[in-house]
Formats: C-alpha cells, sequence, structure tokens
C-alpha cells in the first residue's frame, strides 16, 4: 500500500519527442524476407499493435540530453528554479553508464549540480511512478521540498538488433517474442514533484497501491548477450568477447498474467480510494498497445472515454509512456481543475503500480 499523501503535488509534467517518425508500414518492409517465409502478412504488426507509428532518436543521441530537456520544460512549467530543487532522479531503463549514476549528468545539465538527492531508479516501464513515490515520501517526511523524475528510452538500437536477429533467424518463435520490442518507440518525459509552491500547485496527489507477482519475471527480458554465444551475459569482466543488446517477451503471457495482477491491483486501489470506475473523469495507463487496452477497459470496467492513448503514433516509449501521455493529455485540456485522474502503471516483474491524484 502507498502511503496516503497530504502535502504532495504533482506540479507539471512534460514531455520530449524524438525527432524520427518510423511507421509500421516501414518495419514490414524491412521485414518482408522474414515475413514472407513465415507466411505472415503485411500489416499484420500495425492490426495486431493498433500501433501505426512510433519515433526513435537520432543515432547515438545522448539520452541524459533528451532527459534534461524534457526536465528543463517541466520545471519551467512549474516555476522551479533548477538550482534550487532537492532531488534528480532518473529512472529509465535505458541509462549512458553502468556508473555513475545517469542522473548525475542530467542534474549538471539542469544546472542543479548540488542537489541533495541525484541517483537512478531502475524499476522496468514503473521507474517514474516509482520515482514519484520515492520523491512523495521524502516530502511527506520534511526531507526535501522538490524533486524532478525524469526519463529517456531509446528504442532504436534494441528494434534493429531484433530486426536482424528475425531477418537471420525467421521462426515463428523468435516473431513472437519479437513483435513487443517492434513497438518500442523513443521520448523522454519529466515530471516535478513538490509541495505545491511553483506558479501552479498542480494536481494533488493522494496516494495509491502497489502489488507484485514476481513468478512471471522472466516473461519480458532485456540486457545484454554475448555475440559469441549468444548466453545473457552475467559477469561483465568475464572477458567474453562484444556483447549487444537483446530483448524477448512473451506477449501472449505477459497480457494474461498482468491482466491478472492488474485486476488485483486496481480492485485494491478502487478501495483505497474509495472509488468507484465511473467516478474518474481521466485514467493515463501505461502504453503498450490496443489488445492491453481494451483488455484492461473490459477488465476494470472503463469506458474509452475514460482512458487517453497515445500508443497508436508513439508507440511503447518504456518509462517515458505513462508520464509522456498525461503531459499530451494536459496540453490538450482534457486535465481539467478538479477532475479526478488515475495513473496506473505495470511492468515486467510482474510489477503494478496505480496512483490517484485530483488536478
Amino acid at each position: 500500500m502507498v502511503p496516503r499523501y497530504d502535502r504532495v503535488r504533482l506540479e507539471s509534467f512534460s514531455c520530449a519527442l524524438a525527432p524520427v517518425v518510423v511507421s509500421s508500414e516501414e518495419l514490414d518492409e524491412r521485414l518482408e524476407p522474414a515475413l514472407k517465409s513465415l507466411r505472415v502478412p503485411r500489416g499484420q504488426l500495425e492490426a495486431m499493435t493498433g500501433i501505426r507509428e512510433r519515433r526513435w532518436w537520432e543515432p547515438g543521441a545522448p539520452l541524459a540530453e533528451s532527459a534534461a530537456r524534457a526536465a528543463r520544460m517541466a520545471l519551467e512549467r512549474a516555476g522551479r528554479d533548477p538550482a534550487e530543487i532537492d532531488a534528480v532522479l532518473f529512472t529509465s531503463v535505458c541509462r549512458e553508464h553502468f556508473e555513475p549514476a545517469t542522473a548525475c549528468r542530467v542534474a549538471d545539465l539542469l544546472g542543479a549540480r548540488h542537489a541533495g538527492w541525484v541517483h537512478d531508479i531502475s524499476n522496468a516501464c514503473l521507474g517514474v511512478l516509482t520515482g514519484i513515490i520515492d520523491l512523495a515520501n521524502r516530502i511527506e517526511l520534511g526531507q526535501i521540498r522538490s524533486g524532478v523524475v525524469v526519463a529517456c528510452e531509446s528504442a532504436r538500437e534494441i528494434t534493429e538488433r531484433a530486426i536482424s536477429h528475425l531477418l537471420a533467424c525467421p521462426t515463428m518463435e523468435n516473431y513472437r517474442e519479437t513483435l513487443a520490442t517492434l513497438t518500442g518507440g523513443s521520448g523522454a518525459a519529466a515530471v516535478v514533484v513538490g509541495e505545491g509552491r511553483g506558479r501552479g500547485i498542480g494536481a494533488r496527489l493522494h496516494g495509491g497501491v502497489s502489488q507484485s507477482d514476481t513468478r512471471f519475471h522472466s516473461l519480458c527480458r532485456w540486457g545484454l548477450a554475448d555475440t559469441l554465444t549468444g548466453s545473457p551475459l552475467v559477469h561483465l569482466a568475464s572477458g567474453l568477447g562484444p556483447v549487444v543488446q537483446t530483448m524477448a517477451t512473451d506477449s501472449v503471457a505477459v497480457l494474461r498474467h498482468g491482466l491478472e495482477l492488474g485486476k488485483r491491483t486496481w480492485e485494491a486501489f478502487l478501495q483505497a480510494m474509495g472509488m468507484m470506475p465511473r467516478d474518474f473523469d481521466q485514467v493515463v495507463c501505461h502504453q503498450v498497445g490496443a489488445p492491453h487496452r481494451d483488455a484492461m477497459l473490459a477488465s476494470f470496467g472503463l469506458s474509452s472515454h475514460q482512458v487517453y492513448s497515445t500508443y497508436p503514433f508513439l508507440g511503447n516509449m518504456g518509462t517515458a509512456a505513462l508520464p509522456a501521455t498525461v503531459a499530451l493529455a494536459d496540453e490538450r485540456r482534457l486535465l481539467a481543475p478538479g477532475r479526478r485522474v488515475g495513473l496506473l502503471g505495470i511492468g515486467s516483474g510482474l510489477n503494478c503500480l496505480m496512483l490517484g491524484a485530483t488536478w
């Protein structure tokens, strides 16, 4: 159970979208030899996921620079001076280095060089929501007054690797494990969490619920593999040859078990908030694709007009997906003052975290 908060505000959200638009049709063209071999018709990727296009960064684009750009926008919207914030948390799956924390470079680029808390958090696609809880707890305890949570994901490298692997080994098993990777998009997003003393007090964070089912931790894996053996790289100092990123996802099992965990968490969340599904004016969830969205609507008792989605044109941006969607919903004036909003996240592990706020 997430604590109930009295002093915490989500003061602003922002997003920085990657510049290179990549359509599902373009990916189909690149995969055509493999699709023909497997007798998979063109257009299946978009038909199965509802994703028309996604965005990528230019090759080699530094994560910290895009993250800092998103964080700077969020701080400006909140009326916060970067030099005065108390914490900078970088919460992406993607990182520039194992060490030091990417948050250190982000803080330096922002001009928040003397913040008391500067570190990374890793929790798959729940990274930003986990970071929000970290800062909210510190604010409620009186340890800090404000902080920024930022994420920047890059899907280009892992998707390029998946395409090369599927072309080299066009099996139906590889196609199934690759499908989720092909939905990946790139982008950065940031959230300013504070006591509401900036230019606008923002949304009041009430609290939430977190649950897990770690029996299914192996259903979605993203990591490093040795190019010589294909096996997971366990020891970085093992003396093995070059390594590459690799990702494998059992999409069907993730949907089935993730939905079961999500339903349990949703029921606990409603009880904790003292609300019914119809009481939410807007719900923003982690953006995966059409099957996940439709299954969630049916299982959670929500209607389509309550849920704002960005996956058709942004794909799955990992940790940046939910906060970027909130930022875009806010820009489109879907989050007017007084509206009751649910932020629903689920990530591999399996972990689920749901937060309630009033705008």
